[in-house]
């Protein structure tokens, strides 16, 4: 009998005393697969509509300590939830061909990524 691929995957949740949670899971996935895909979607949106709301108070000279450590906060929980997501997908991405050779001697994992300037 042919036991399918099983891969480990981190789920976009942590269990009751903030450890993470894996799901021990075929290729083909199944509802709590579709179901952490979901989250880390939301996640992943959540995280977008908090950093322009970021900017919008950064830049408004009336905004108060109290807000900008509320801020801090939530930008802080969303940066652990999107690296969290980052960390799974990258995990269940497909081992680089080791003789695929671009010829950009850049063989460094993950290599370069432009990002836009800071505000």
């Amino acid at each position: 009998m042919h036991q399918p691929n099983r891969i480990t995957r981190l789920l976009p949740w942590s269990g009751p005393e903030g450890n993470p949670c894996y799901l021990l899971t075929d290729a083909d996935g199944g509802h709590l697969s579709r179901t952490a895909d979901n989250i880390e979607s939301v996640q992943l949106g959540m995280g977008r509509e908090l950093l322009g709301h970021a900017h919008a108070l950064v830049d408004d000279p009336k905004t108060g300590p109290v807000e900008l450590r509320y801020l801090s906060a939530r930008l802080s929980e969303s940066l652990r939830d999107v690296l969290r997501v980052a960390e799974s997908r990258g995990a269940r991405l497909p081992a680089p061909d080791a003789d695929a050779d671009d010829g950009d001697g850049d063989d460094a994992p993950g290599g370069a990524i432009d990002l836009p300037p800071a505000r």
